[in-house]
């Protein structure tokens, strides 16, 4: 008796294709809105936090703080804080750090002879590399020495290299910089591998100088801009921030915190993933609503088919039909439906992520979770509004319905 229920609750279906169909585009554009969203959620997620790991999950970013306006004094960034001696103070007063690095940042413009590029300015020491997780392509990268004698060495991203001398070697090539409106010359003495853009922007146009250099010679001034703090290990790295924050709390006589912030990978990582997850959530459940239009539309189908099919309800009750097989066959009409529509939905889901995953170059994420519950949904919205239907039809006169028409 179930499968000749089924197979007339197919029979129906296919009776007429287009309405059918119709009833199925709700549910079928719920579930792969669900679905693509979903995956266009993780995807971006997981490029983030991706490049956000490529830097180490021991890196710590030690920034200047805003100072709050009060009796007229306007509110204004902290920039003569942090000094090179500050930095080699926190190394030694924090047992979790393995290393703080300084940097001076500034915009230059890079020019070789006709061709010109602006580009960020980098002054930094010869960890740079290794605490930040990016390597040479070419040459090599600022020494001891180049710092001891505020050289005028400079290594290039692998874009501005590839605008200044195209496919050329530009080891020991001489370029200069205009900086504040200064000119000066700079060899080249190495190019960084391809990095791509990320937190501290895109990698491949910006350029490298020894901070002695920097602050000697461009910026004039005792002061960096920020710190990059490496713990020794990733286990550590909530301990270093305690300690860092507890010496320059001490040291800087800022109990208010104001002067700096302190911001660790783990804690970005949290803050991405919280947020990208409730934007997920947000747009999945806007996406969710065509489920329920969906299910409204099988209901109103359900309902006209009922009407169309008086007779038959009448004549198969006479014939010694039960209640709960009339219900029974509606239901099934109704989940079948849902589940097809849920199943094209799953299939144009999946073509809608991938094709925005290519668009957007992130990696294509679709959970077995989201698939089981966008398609479970689809199934529950159209057992629950089918429901109604199909007590509609099992409540019948025999005798009213073989009347009817």
């Amino acid at each position: 008796m179930f499968f000749e229920i089924i197979k007339l609750a197919f029979d129906s279906l296919r009776t007429n294709k287009l309405r059918t169909f119709l009833s199925m585009l709700g549910i079928i554009i719920g579930v792969g809105a669900v679905i693509a969203i979903v995956s266009i959620g993780s995807g971006a997620r997981e490029q983030i936090t991706s490049q956000i790991s490529s830097l180490g999950s021991n890196i710590i970013n030690i920034l200047p703080g805003t100072s709050r306006g009060w009796g007229g004094r306007v509110s204004r960034s902290s920039t003569d804080i942090f000094t090179l001696e500050l930095a080699d103070y926190l190394e030694q007063v924090c047992p979790s750090v393995k290393r703080v690095l300084p940097l001076s940042q500034g915009s230059g413009l890079l020019i070789n002879g006709e061709l010109n590029v602006q580009a960020t300015l980098n002054g930094v020491n010869t960890y740079y590399p290794e605490v930040n997780n990016y390597n040479l392509a070419q040459g090599q990268f600022i020494n001891e020495e180049d710092l001891e004698n505020n050289r005028n060495v400079i290594v290039l991203g692998s874009q501005v290299a590839e605008n200044l001398f195209g496919n050329n070697n530009a080891l020991g090539e001489k370029i200069k910089l205009n900086f504040q409106n200064r000119d000066q010359l700079f060899t080249v003495i190495g190019v960084m591998e391809e990095k791509g853009a990320g937190l501290m922007g895109n990698l491949n146009n910006q350029a490298y100088i020894p901070i002695t250099t920097f602050m000697k010679k461009l910026s004039n001034s005792r002061f960096v801009s920020y710190y990059i703090a490496q713990a020794r290990s990733s286990g550590e790295a909530s301990s270093a921030v305690s300690e860092i924050e507890f010496f320059l709390t001490k040291y800087l006589k800022d109990e208010e915190k104001e002067k700096f912030n302190i911001m660790s990978q783990d804690e970005i990582l949290e803050t991405v993933n919280s947020v990208t997850a409730s934007l997920s959530l947000m747009l999945g459940g806007i996406a969710a609503i065509s489920l329920l239009v969906g299910g409204i539309g099988i209901m109103n189908i359900m309902l006209v088919s009922v009407t169309e099919r008086t007779r038959e309800i009448g004549i198969r009750k006479a014939l010694g039909a039960k209640n709960k097989n009339i219900m029974s066959q509606f239901l099934i009409e109704a989940l079948s439906l849902s589940g097809m529509g849920g199943l094209v939905g799953i299939l144009l889901g999946w073509l809608g992520a991938y094709t925005i995953a290519q668009v957007g170059k992130w990696p294509l994420v679709i959970t077995p979770v989201s698939v089981v519950l966008a398609f479970g949904f689809a199934l529950i919205i159209g057992l629950f509004f089918g429901l109604y239907p199909a007590m509609k039809a099992a409540r019948m006169d025999p005798v009213e319905a073989l009347r009817y028409e």
